[in-house]
């Protein structure tokens, strides 16, 4: 896996779990749901980049 990809999709994921705090702590749960998204989004994505490289090996 890239160093830039698994920094990109912690970063991502960081941001999800920020979004999703700011949304819980407001009472916004489109905010909540988008944060949750983000992560869930950003999880995918580093399961891809493990798939390939895996298959690289």
């Amino acid at each position: 896996m890239g160093t830039a990809d698994k920094m990109r999709n912690v970063a991502e994921k960081a941001l999800g779990k920020a979004k999703e705090t700011a949304g819980r702590a407001t009472g916004d749960r489109t905010i909540e749901s988008e944060g949750r998204g983000k992560q869930i989004k950003s999880d995918l994505k580093q399961a891809a980049e493990k798939v390939k490289d895996a298959g690289k090996h």
